[in-house]
């Protein structure tokens, strides 16, 4: 009677350099050597019942965002950031609007798109840092007013029942897969109207000098209509 040859050792996978998924190939070539070692035996007398199978893993050097606070972020349009600055400067919106938009913008629900804000939950939070100072204050009438202003812009919406819809093209808190899962949801709710929310945006600018100390030809405030960048 012959011997049995002995079992050859399974081989090794060799992940691909290239393939995105090195780290699974890496778990499949460990997994199949603990699994090889188990079942070297042909002779199901002597094989081994295979107890557990463990990991190691190397440390990841990763880098991760050091951001001030424990609200986290968001991510912004930079055209978007240098707009609001612009406007600012030119005079084209209130510094209510402007207080308004950014507090909604930094409450939104990461993936979403969606801010959870009365006029007064927004009043009062605007309000904290001023009740402490003995600051002047903003009003909830002034917020109503700052609101139905960024409705115009198409810089948010409103839901009803506190909920406060933000243009997820301009300001958004979460990865770009929920991003464009909102955009497409947006599209069909407003018929795939290329000029209506979220696109379309404004405020156009009011030629209004500010006594700034800046040369003339510094002074002239260009038009913003669509907010679409052509080039």
């Amino acid at each position: 009677m012959t011997a049995d040859p002995p079992a050859r050792r399974r081989p090794r996978a060799v992940p691909d350099a290239t393939s995105g998924d090195a780290g699974f190939d890496d778990l499949l070539q460990v997994l199949g050597e603990q699994l090889g070692e188990a079942t070297q035996s042909t002779d199901p007398r002597t094989r081994r019942k295979l107890k557990n199978v463990t990991f190691e893993y190397e440390a990841d050097h990763t880098a991760v965002h050091d951001m001030a606070g424990d609200a986290g972020y968001s991510l912004a349009s930079n055209w978007f950031t240098q707009l609001l600055a612009q406007l600012a400067v030119a005079n084209s919106i209130t510094k209510s609007q402007l207080c308004v938009f950014l507090y909604v913008a930094g409450g939104q629900q990461r993936g979403t798109g969606v801010a959870q804000y009365t006029q007064q939950e927004i009043t009062d939070g605007l309000n904290r840092l001023a009740a402490q100072k003995g600051g002047k204050r903003i009003t909830r009438s002034t917020v109503n007013r700052a609101i139905g202003a960024l409705v115009g812009y198409k810089w948010i919406e409103q839901l009803g029942n506190g909920m406060i819809q933000l243009n997820v093209r301009l300001w958004f808190h979460g990865n770009s897969n929920a991003q464009h899962a909102i955009l497409e949801k947006l599209a069909a709710q407003h018929d795939r109207d290329p000029e209506a929310f979220p696109h379309g945006i404004g405020p156009e600018t009011h030629q209004e000098e500010l006594d700034l100390d800046l040369p003339t030809e510094e002074r002239q405030h260009p038009g913003y209509g669509t907010g679409r960048r052509t080039g």
